[in-house]
């Protein structure tokens, strides 16, 4: 695979039982990019080991007196630099492009799981952690398998050399056959107490992201409710406990390196004050004396990436371990895809578990108490649901039979807080649609003429709201210019059941009206579950269902249930305790008499209807 042919057509399926099962599932799956390394890390690292050989050849020449063999070590050396030239160029080339596309083939699968997961991945794992692992931790898994192709090609060359150097001078390179590999595991007792401490630095920095992700989302509500200093000041003790740990860990790591540069020296003065020795008693010449002091000089190059591969393990096994936990993540209810995926089933959208039946082409409105409970029953209803359970039906078919593709294009679900991506309006309506509603009408539905007039006013290059640039999360727009946007988006798609959650609660009751008719106009004959406690949608519904402990407890109309329901009422006209206390001692209450309408909160809500139902 090259970076050209990217992305995968299937990245295959991973190994999330364990960090370093998902590490040796990504290195197989790299076979061929870590073989071709090999080649070329050999063609380099036994090209530089090579050149003390033609140097000692060259001084023995010298020595001897002798052009041919000066000649010799002279091509020899020509020889070993174009070697080292094109191994050193096309290593550098492969390890890159071998880091490069296992980062992209993390990334793949990552991105998979998060649309299989949908919105239930941030729910049972934390944003910050998501980002953590879709950025930094796949960089240093990438930096392991880089590092790995460079570390398989230095071992090899230093057992061959260290074998050649036995043969070429059996005195001195048993020396150096010895003492070299005690050299490459000397720092093996550090390496465990060095991992923990980049272990330790790896979960400060993702739990510092995570709160630094968080803290971005929540700002605007954080400045709401004034508690912006609290969670900065939270972030900059969590910052300065990952510098700590960084400290800390880069100490270990510092001391590493330095064993790495003092023990081949003290083994170069052995070699050197030893091969001394065995030269003025003649038993080798000044060539070979030359040539193994050389060798040991260059190994230390090959010899560094032993402690690279050990670094970069010990900063991608936590990243791995991270990523796996993430992948080894399942839908509750998983999707097998065992109906035949050719045709989308249609009809009533029932759940059997509360009870809740949203007849087919008709505008049905939820309310929920809970809001959490309302969110969680949203996500069911498009089958994304956070545990274990009953399916939801659509037309008599369970979505868990249908393939994930078909029940998303069947069911879509706009949540509380949907995202804007950034880039102009244009871009963010070009998503999969039935083509049966246009831009135009969608945002007409959503009353967005007043957001395309202030994205025009704010735009500088262009008058074509279309083209106008939105930035990252909408954060250019207000709250209720957001969720009118999202909306429109959902609309165009025009899906077989649209499940809309709070779709207006960041808006003004003039516009809300106007949306509610707008979007039961546009959604004539198709079918469409609002969650929302707003009685000006609640008043626009054919059917009204109130949820209650996760169960349908009644079922009709909201001005029929606002007078004979009275936990409905309470959840639509925020009615207090104390206010619902008096009400029940009311006469007639039980029975729905006329006595019911004595509330005050609930006269407000009908004069409210009232009012702009006649503005309208």
């Amino acid at each position: 695979m090259q970076i050209q042919d990217l992305p995968y057509p299937d990245p295959g399926v991973p190994d999330a039982r364990s960090g370093p099962r998902f590490l040796w599932w990504l290195f197989r799956n790299q076979l061929d990019g870590q073989l071709k390394a090999l080649a070329w890390g050999l063609l380099h690292f036994l090209s530089v080991s090579a050149l003390p050989f033609c140097v000692g050849v060259a001084v023995q020449a010298v020595v001897d007196r002798s052009g041919t063999h000066l000649a010799l070590a002279g091509g020899l050396l020509a020889v070993c630099c174009v070697g080292n030239a094109l191994g050193d160029t096309f290593l550098h080339r492969t390890a890159v492009t071998n880091w490069i596309t296992a980062a992209a083939r993390v990334q793949q699968v990552l991105a998979r799981k998060a649309a299989q997961l949908g919105s239930g991945l941030t729910r049972r794992v934390a944003a910050g952690e998501v980002v953590a692992v879709s950025t930094g931790d796949v960089e240093k898994i990438g930096w392991f398998v880089e590092a790995w192709s460079r570390f398989t090609a230095a071992a090899v060359t230093l057992v061959v050399v260290c074998v050649g150097l036995v043969v070429y001078q059996p005195a001195l390179g048993l020396v150096i056959a010895v003492g070299l590999p005690l050299l490459a595991v000397a720092v093996l007792p550090l390496l465990p107490r060095a991992t923990r401490r980049a272990d330790f630095q790896r979960e400060k920095a993702g739990r510092a992201t995570e709160l630094a992700s968080d803290t971005v989302a929540g700002l605007r509500v954080l400045r709401g409710i004034g508690g912006e200093e609290l969670f900065l000041d939270r972030y900059r003790r969590a910052s300065q406990e990952v510098r700590h740990a960084a400290v800390r860990s880069a100490r270990m790591w510092a001391l590493i390196s330095a064993i790495q540069v003092l023990l081949p020296g003290l083994l170069l003065i052995a070699v050197v004050w030893y091969g001394v020795h065995l030269a003025r008693q003649g038993q080798v010449t000044v060539g070979e004396l030359v040539t193994v002091y050389s060798s040991v000089m260059i190994l230390t190059y090959p010899l560094r990436h032993f402690e690279e591969i050990a670094m970069a393990y010990s900063f991608s096994r936590p990243s791995a371990r991270r990523a796996a936990r993430v992948l080894a993540l399942e839908r509750a209810t998983d999707t097998d895809g065992s109906r035949d995926g050719s045709e989308t089933p249609s009809g009533d959208l029932s759940d059997p578990a509360t009870g809740l039946l949203a007849p087919s082409g008709r505008l049905t409105a939820v309310v929920c108490g809970d809001p959490d409970a309302a969110g969680r029953l949203a996500e069911r209803l498009g089958g994304h649901p956070s545990e274990e359970g009953t399916s939801v039906l659509l037309g008599g078919v369970p979505l868990d039979e249908l393939p994930l593709d078909n029940a998303r294009t069947a069911v879509l679900v706009q949540d509380k807080d949907p995202v804007l991506l950034s880039g102009t309006l244009r871009e963010l309506f070009d998503v999969p649609r039935s083509g049966d509603v246009g831009a135009e009408e969608a945002l007409a539905a959503a009353q967005c003429e007043d957001v395309l007039a202030a994205l025009v006013q704010g735009a500088l290059d262009t008058e074509d709201p279309m083209e106008a640039r939105i930035t990252e999360r909408g954060r250019s727009l207000s709250g209720g210019q957001r969720q009118r946007i999202a909306l429109a988006r959902s609309l165009i798609t025009d899906p077989e059941v649209l499940v809309l959650d709070e779709p207006t609660s960041a808006v003004d009751s003039h516009t809300e009206a106007r949306i509610a008719e707008g979007v039961r106009n546009l959604r004539a004959g198709r079918t469409t579950v609002v969650f929302t406690s707003s009685p000006l949608l609640l008043d626009r519904a054919d059917r009204v269902v109130l949820v209650h402990e996760g169960e349908v407890a009644a079922v009709g109309v909201h001005r029929e249930l606002v007078h004979a329901e009275p936990r409905y009422r309470a959840v639509v006209t925020r009615e207090t305790d104390e206010e619902a206390a008096r009400d029940e001692a009311l006469p007639g209450r039980a029975a729905g008499q006329d006595g019911l309408r004595e509330g005050s909160a609930l006269n407000e809500v009908l004069k409210e209807l009232e009012e702009i139902e006649e503005s309208a």
